[in-house]
């Protein structure tokens, strides 16, 4: 029974040995493999969405871009739904999630992130011929269009909406404007990019989130890699100190949002 009772630990800590070294390893992989795989949407604009000519890009893409070349690899996108995105670290779909992953104590549980790069608010974004709707609390019993998992449709179910489920921001707004919903709780920064090209639109910002700090977002990789995460925290203070942020920045929102 000994025997048998040595043999199984012997196994068990050659197992936990074993991942300890992949997950201690993965920087290395990533550059003996010469790509940085990124896990991203493609459907939220201006951060992970396709042009008009079908092209991925937007500010979490450029971002991405900018880490893997200081790692000195390439990127390689690999797009999902929202709802199973995060989830594709965990079946080792790609090595980080890019994808204005908001740092929440749950998530840190399970997943890493590197220092914020960005932050925004969330806000209440209702038609502009509607009055019924001033504030947040005003949410209770209406429909919100939003992605279930996400911390904007947590918001909105906290305040009694009926939250409506969808993939992406674009999918919201075209809900919200033909109205079969009456809101959607969403980025502040993505509506105001919709405004710069939209600037028609007939929706407005009912109210802000401003109940808790702003929404700060990092890159989400596994758990157990504290070269990785190190390297791309040394990525990010690079492109903020060289000037590579504040161009991508004000691509896509006409301002440097670094501070």
């Amino acid at each position: 029974m000994k025997s048998i009772r040595s043999i199984l630990l012997v196994a068990l800590l050659q197992v936990a040995a074993t991942t300890s070294a992949f997950a201690a390893d993965e920087l290395a992989q990533i550059k003996s493999a010469g790509v940085f795989r990124v896990g991203t949407e493609g459907t939220y604009a201006p951060f992970t969405y396709h042009d008009e000519s079908g092209k991925l890009t937007g500010f979490d893409v450029d971002i991405a871009t900018a880490i893997a070349q200081r790692l000195g690899v390439k990127p390689e996108f690999v797009e999902g739904k929202w709802d199973g995105l995060i989830a594709g670290l965990d079946v080792n779909r790609y090595d980080a999630v890019v994808n204005e992953v908001s740092i929440t104590d749950a998530r840190k549980v399970k997943y890493d992130f590197s220092t914020p790069y960005i932050s925004t608010h969330a806000v209440l974004i209702v038609r502009s011929d509607n009055t019924t709707i001033k504030s947040f609390d005003d949410l209770k019993g209406k429909k919100s269009a939003n992605t279930l998992t996400s911390n904007f449709g947590k918001l909105a179910a906290a305040h009694g909406a009926d939250v409506v489920p969808v993939q992406g921001f674009n999918e919201s707004i075209d809900l919200l404007t033909s109205g079969r919903v009456d809101a959607t709780v969403n980025d502040e920064l993505s509506y105001l990019d919709f405004r710069k090209h939209k600037p028609d639109a007939k929706l407005k910002i009912a109210a802000t989130d401003t109940s808790s700090d702003d929404d700060q977002s990092g890159v989400l990789i596994r758990k157990g890699n504290p070269d990785l995460q190190a390297a791309i925290n040394k990525a990010l203070a690079d492109i903020k100190a060289d000037g590579t942020y504040a161009k991508i920045s004000q691509k896509y929102f006409g301002k440097d949002i670094s501070q």
